[in-house]
């Protein structure tokens, strides 16, 4: 079995990094693997619970406060919303129905349909509103309160019905209440729902044992799933071969898929993503404020190359934020193509040159992958007199960088987009940090103009047409350079099926899928 276990861990750090691993690496993570055998392989495995391999913990399951991806989609699995979204990431009723009375005034309706929470409680209009004022309160600190600042007011009707008063007319408003709704009363009591959520979903809180195990139970049948933090994806992938877990969503290199995919006993399933993959820019910077300069770039890289090669196929390419098939999306869109030759004209005029290099720094995550793509992308550009440092560093150095404006290059991905009041947000003109996540200084009177005239029109026709126009500006305008929508991939062991992997990530197939009872 020893050996077995010595042939697989090479295979996979072979895979996963591109070459024989480093004796300290691949010692480390025998180590891993064997440890968890001395401790785990000779207990009896649970043959009922579901365990999830996850690669980072979830820091807050209180939906007031959750920005990390693993806690918001586990949050929507524990609480319950008033809207939802339909394929074209239009709103559709959640727990509640809406009309809209004038302008400013929104009805939302709970219906005749009881909902309760996980402690018995029946949730009511009451708690809607107990809610979202607990949001909007500055001593909550929620970094929700901006994206609700319209709302003037709210009203409770009765146990089923609530009115949100709004300062200004917006259509889109409905999408913007997708808030985990909590029980007032422990509100009121300042509950721990952080740790010890109360919601009214389809899961709800089992334990906490460790920080790197969390237990929800589904409440329609009494289904265990056990989430299981295991940071290195190749003793994730191994768990997953030796049976300790039972399914893994994402987080994984493609390389790796490829080989899983050819593993008996195991099945991968993808779907194409919504997730947005870019190159952010720093216009402050005296180099990347020319547009020369940064179309440039756009040219000199090879994405159809970094997909096929480095993802392996399993992304999109995207030349805007929303996908094509989003109500306000822009598939008419053509972005730019690989064309080193044009690059190097570019550089050229704006005085750069093989004698005169342009250089620039390239920060990124201390993630194999990211890195892998920042090398391919350093020799991209170096084929067009660029000279590029790359820099990586844990994930919060990073992301603390890029927030503070430290940085002339960087590569991230947008995660869960709904709703076109991103663009407000990330390349208004008034949402440089911190009063948004305009981090790359972008100033356009027409883009502004144009995100404006979108959140004010009450047509829909006439606002998608606002956000395909502007979508076409900063297409021209590039305060970044997209790259692609990336897939959604989950792998999963035959001890389980039924699981749907969802566009946008989120774990919601654990609401159907099914433990194969198996028969010794």
């Amino acid at each position: 079995m020893i050996r077995a276990i010595t042939t697989l861990i090479w295979r996979v750090i072979r895979i996963t990094t591109g070459k024989a691993p480093s004796r300290r690496r691949f010692i480390l993570v025998y180590w891993l693997v064997i440890s968890g055998c001395l401790f785990g392989c000779n207990s009896q495995v649970n043959n009922t619970t579901i365990r999830f391999g996850i690669a980072d913990t979830p820091r807050l399951l209180d939906p007031r406060f959750a920005t990390d991806a693993i806690s918001e989609r586990l949050n929507r699995l524990i609480y319950q919303r008033l809207i939802e979204f339909d394929a074209a990431s239009q709103p559709v009723p959640g727990i509640a129905t809406w009309a809209q009375l004038t302008p400013t005034q929104y009805r939302f309706d709970l219906g005749q349909h009881a909902h309760q929470f996980s402690n018995g409680e029946r949730l009511t209009a009451h708690d809607v509103a107990a809610t979202y004022r607990s949001v909007l309160d500055p001593a909550t600190v929620s970094p929700q309160r901006a994206a609700l600042a319209n709302i003037a007011a709210i009203a409770v009707l009765n146990d089923k019905q609530i009115i949100f008063h709004l300062h200004r007319p917006d259509r889109l408003f409905p999408a913007l209440l997708g808030i985990g709704i909590l029980p007032a009363v422990q509100l009121a009591t300042n509950h721990d729902f952080a740790h010890q959520p109360i919601g009214s979903g389809p899961l709800q809180f089992g334990a906490w044992p460790t920080a790197g195990r969390l237990i929800l139970q589904r409440r329609s049948d009494g289904q265990v799933f056990e989430f299981i933090t295991v940071k290195d994806p190749n003793v994730r992938v191994m768990k997953l071969l030796r049976g300790e877990v039972d399914l893994l969503q994402n987080d994984l290199p493609p390389e790796l898929l490829a080989w899983l995919k050819r593993q008996p006993g195991v099945t991968v399933h993808t779907e194409h993503g919504a997730n947005f993959s870019y190159l952010g820019m720093n216009l402050a910077d005296p180099h990347l404020k020319s547009l020369e300069v940064r179309q440039a770039l756009a040219y000199a890289v090879d994405r159809t190359a970094l997909v096929q090669f480095l993802l392996h196929g399993h992304a999109q390419l995207a030349q805007a934020l929303l996908t094509p098939t989003h109500w306000a999306g822009a598939p008419e869109l053509i972005g730019y193509q690989y064309d080193p030759a044009r690059a190097r004209a570019l550089l050229t005029t704006a005085g750069y040159d093989a004698t005169h290099p342009l250089k620039l720094s390239y920060k990124t995550s201390s993630d194999p992958q990211r890195l892998r793509m920042a090398t391919v992308i350093q020799a991209q550009l170096a084929a067009v007199n660029v000279e590029l440092t790359i820099q990586s560093y844990d994930w919060g150095t990073f992301f603390g960088d890029i927030k503070a404006g430290r940085f002339q290059l960087y590569g991230l991905t947008w995660v869960g987009v709904r709703t076109p009041d991103i663009f407000r947000y990330a390349f208004h003109s008034a949402a440089v940090p911190p009063a948004g996540a305009n981090r790359g200084h972008y100033h356009n009177n027409t883009a502004d103009a144009l995100i404006e005239k979108g959140q004010l029109e009450l047509n829909e026709t006439a606002q998608a047409a606002h956000y395909r126009a502007l979508q076409k500006q900063l297409l021209t305008d590039l305060p970044v350079i997209p790259l692609w929508y990336e897939d959604q991939v989950a792998v999963m062991r035959h001890t389980v099926r039924g699981y749907q992997v969802a566009v946008n990530g989120d774990y919601d197939g654990l609401l159907k899928v099914q433990r194969v009872v198996q028969i010794n």
